[in-house]
């Protein structure tokens, strides 16, 4: 462990002690004795939870995994001495405070002084509260998203009794704008989620030109920036990427998840609302919950319950240290990322033994495929390099994607728009990874040496 290391637990366990002291005017009682089997138990949990691959790590470079910032792993701990629940101002007065400067600040980011909003247990309950209310502003009519959009949009609207329409993308993974016309003109779309880096391959819709079709078509706009929102504090993309995140202000909800990019545990999503005024939906009488105070309460605004508290003293703490400031620490660390994505491409397209999309990073996701006579070859030796690469101590992700998005040349012929091809992907969220791009990609070489040389 490190001084720096010994320091920090030296003053949670000051924190500690002073919040215990608030409470020193009570009656002393004993907590109940652990006892030798809770370090037993304890010991047990450790050896299983080395059933996991080292998501902690730089060479952790496959899924959407960040690792909480230890500032937000610290808070999460303190408050969990208490144990708040943010439904209701009785469960957790200081944590809803938390909560509301936390979403606040979000909300900012985005250029919304107004707003209503609240955190979620991630991005999916998020987006099903967006689609609700679209749903309750709109009965009957469909909820559109683009064939890339996070496949718990078709479900959510499904679950609604929402009609869901999906909207053809183009070679970049991006919703065509084209289509989506189209379809304006033949279906009754009342809301159009527009995703700000997708699932599979980090792409962004083009917001901008999406709201234009606004004057000619009236239609709600949800923005999904769950994965890539954070990204508006970046300098470092590219002018669709820019004007795309520019345009969230005029959107009408947002989603952005504090648990990807924002350094949080899970589970920490957010939902934001650009018009207070859609809180009249969520009206409700609760007197057993509600009758001690005629401040607002979260659980007023909110589908869900119970909340922890601890996420919400977990996210304002991040941000008092790492302050949403473009050019500031913590938008480093998203810059940090992209520019580890760029390197990698660029490493990537220097080596005939792997197959590059048409369409460069437009944040922190890289994907590829293996080189081979056709789509399935190629397949099946990405697969392989996935696993030789694992036992390079290089984790990395695999991901089924259309071949439209690759070169037409890249087969020698041309591919059935719906066929997919086994890609490897590499999300490179940690700003170490910028650092470490030496080690990955020998790693990830050595692995294609292995395979090619079979």
């Amino acid at each position: 462990m490190t001084a720096a290391s010994e320091e920090f637990l030296r003053q949670f366990a000051h924190a500690q002690r002073v919040l215990e002291e608030s409470f020193d005017q009570l009656p002393a009682h004993a907590d109940e004795p652990l006892g030798e089997d809770a370090g037993r138990v304890l010991m047990e949990v450790a050896e299983r939870l080395r059933d996991n691959d080292p998501y902690q790590h730089p060479l952790y470079a496959g899924q959407m995994l960040k690792p909480p910032h230890a500032i937000a792993r610290a808070a999460y701990a303190l408050a969990m001495q208490l144990n708040p629940n943010n439904h209701a101002l009785d469960g957790g007065r200081a944590s809803s405070a938390m909560e509301l400067e936390a979403v606040g600040a979000l909300a900012r980011m985005f250029g919304w002084r107004e707003h209503l909003g609240h955190l979620t247990s991630g991005g999916t309950f998020a987006n099903l509260e967006a689609l609700w209310i679209a749903g309750r502003l709109a009965p009957g009519q469909a909820i559109a998203a683009s064939d890339q959009a996070h496949y718990t949009h078709a479900r959510i609207s499904a679950v609604l009794g929402l009609r869901f329409v999906s909207i053809a993308t183009d070679e970049h993974g991006r919703m065509d704008v084209r289509a989506l016309e189209e379809a304006l003109q033949r279906e009754e779309i009342a809301t159009v989620v527009v995703t700000l880096g997708t699932t599979a391959i980090g792409a962004l819709d083009p917001l901008d030109q999406i709201l234009e079709l606004q004057s000619r078509h009236k239609f709600r706009v949800h923005v999904d920036a769950a994965y890539g929102g954070y990204f508006t504090l970046a300098e470092n993309l590219e002018r669709p990427a820019r004007a795309a995140l520019d345009a969230v202000s005029y959107a009408d909800s947002l989603v952005i998840d504090p648990h990807k990019h924002g350094l949080q545990p899970y589970g920490c999503g957010c939902i934001l609302f650009r018009d207070p005024g859609v809180g009249l939906f969520y009206k409700h009488d609760s007197p057993y919950t509600y009758f001690t105070s005629k401040e607002l309460h979260l659980g007023e605004i909110s589908l869900e319950c119970s909340r922890p508290g601890a996420s919400a003293g977990a996210l304002a703490a991040t941000q008092r240290l790492l302050p949403y400031e473009r050019g500031d620490t913590f938008a480093r660390g998203l810059e940090a990322g992209r520019e580890a994505a760029l390197d990698l491409r660029t490493r990537l397209a220097r080596d005939d033994r792997f197959i590059l999309p048409l369409a460069a990073p437009e944040l922190d996701i890289v994907f590829w495929t293996a080189a081979g006579t056709t789509a399935a070859e190629s397949s099946d030796r990405a697969r392989a390099i996935f696993e030789e690469a694992r036992r390079q101590d290089l984790y990395l992700a695999l991901a089924e994607l259309p071949v439209r998005l690759f070169p037409t040349s890249a087969w020698g012929k041309a591919m059935p728009q719906d066929m997919r091809v086994t890609c490897v992907r590499s999300v490179l969220m940690k700003p170490e990874h910028k650092m470490w791009l030496d080690q990955i990609w020998t790693r990830l070489s050595a692995a294609a040496t292995a395979v090619y040389s079979d």
